[in-house]
């Protein structure tokens, strides 16, 4: 049977459409309430949307990578941060789904976020380290057959609202900081202590706070592989695949409110196209160009997410790197030039044209792990590799 080229379709586009739908009608309220969105995640949850990733046999959809992205894109369309809270619950099953291997811990992880609908929370950032996950301050205790962390997380997304917790740790209080462990609690297994609010210009609705994460289990909560082969498999070409369909839905969402303004304006002028026009055109094109690229990038990380060997790459991983950087910014640019279509009506908040609170969440997609953080560390191995070979490279 052949497939149909739309990776979201049937039952499950359907879902993810209502879900979409819900969110829209909160999405203000979110955003200026700097709260949680629980009606969107009332709806994920009752559309059984945060299984879909596992595989069937432990009570899952076995939906694949591009499913689970145009989930993310349909979802941002209605609320920026709900699109964003579930990529970041989909990064962190992903994590446990390729790496957990025979674990029958991990195996009960996946029944219950499927059976019980549990929202996973995601932390990897500590301390003074900001946004390099690839060095972990707090260490995993072991005492009688039981293991501890306590960790001074400077960001949570969610947490006080997740059911369970996916965090990096060093593996031992003896080993070296970049020796790193992938560890799942359930909210019974920790207690949070809050250390900073979330006070920002857009992606309010994430409740990125910082907590103080203590936390108690057994030791087959660790995920069997070591983080450093999760961190290039499956958490940073997740992460940036997933981050960026829910940019391109922002970017999506602020492209139709722009064509809703020149319809309104033709229908109201009858016939003249308002001076913004020729913008909406280069909105729709970059919009069709970022959604192509993430397509694109998906394919190649689907065709080699099996091949260590290829994941480990230079070529890959330079390619799934920068869709991250690519992606944020053309979805920064498509969305102001969003704005400058729609003009003084675009720049209203009180305008239902607005393209204000697009704007503030977009601007959040450069700085989320600083672009120029991530082509600084690009740029060594980068002078290893051929300028350019062939116009098909």
């Amino acid at each position: 049977m052949q497939r149909s080229s739309d990776p979201l379709e049937g039952d499950l586009k359907t879902r993810a459409q209502a879900v979409s739908a819900v969110a829209a009608k909160h999405a203000t309220a979110v955003d200026s309430g700097a709260r949680f969105p629980r009606e969107s995640f009332a709806a994920v949850k009752a559309q059984r949307l945060l299984g879909i990733m596992v595989p069937t046999k432990f009570g899952g959809e076995g939906a694949d990578l591009a499913q689970v992205a145009d989930v993310c894109f349909q979802l941002a369309q209605g609320c920026s941060s709900t699109g964003m809270i579930y990529a970041m619950h989909q990064i962190k099953t992903a994590c446990i789904v390729r790496h957990m291997r025979e674990s029958a811990a991990l195996e009960n992880v996946l029944r219950r976020l499927c059976s019980e609908q549990l929202l996973l929370a995601s932390s990897t950032t500590e301390g003074q380290g900001g946004g390099n996950v690839r060095s972990s301050e707090a260490p995993i205790e072991h005492q009688d057959g039981r293991i501890t962390l306590e960790r001074r997380a400077s960001v949570i997304s969610y947490g006080a609202y997740a059911d369970a917790i996916v965090t990096t740790a060093r593996r031992a209080a003896d080993a070296a900081a970049t020796d790193q462990v992938l560890v799942a609690f359930f909210k019974e297994d920790y207690t949070l202590t809050p250390l900073q609010g979330w006070n920002t210009l857009g992606m309010r609705g994430t409740c990125s706070e910082g907590y103080s994460l203590k936390a108690s289990g057994t030791p087959d909560q660790v995920i069997p592989d070591p983080y450093e082969i999760i961190h290039p498999q499956t958490m940073v070409p997740t992460a940036h695949l997933l981050w960026g369909s829910v940019w391109a839905g922002i970017a999506a969402s602020a492209t139709a409110r722009a064509q809703g303004f020149i319809r309104n304006v033709v229908r109201q002028s009858g016939g003249q196209m308002p001076p913004g026009a020729p913008q909406y055109t280069r909105a729709l094109a970059s919009l069709r160009t970022l959604r192509g690229m993430l397509a694109s990038s998906l394919r190649n990380y689907q065709r080699v997410m099996n091949d260590p060997k290829a994941l480990a790459s230079l070529e890959f991983q330079t390619m799934i790197t920068l869709t991250k950087v690519e992606a944020s910014e053309l979805a920064v640019a498509i969305v102001n030039t969003a704005l400058r279509t729609c003009g003084l009506s675009g720049y209203r908040c009180d305008s239902e044209f607005s393209i204000e609170r697009h704007l503030r969440d977009v601007l959040s997609a450069p700085i989320m792990i600083n672009n120029d953080r991530i082509l600084a560390n690009l740029a060594n191995s980068s002078l290893l590799a051929p300028v350019a070979g062939s116009l098909s490279d």
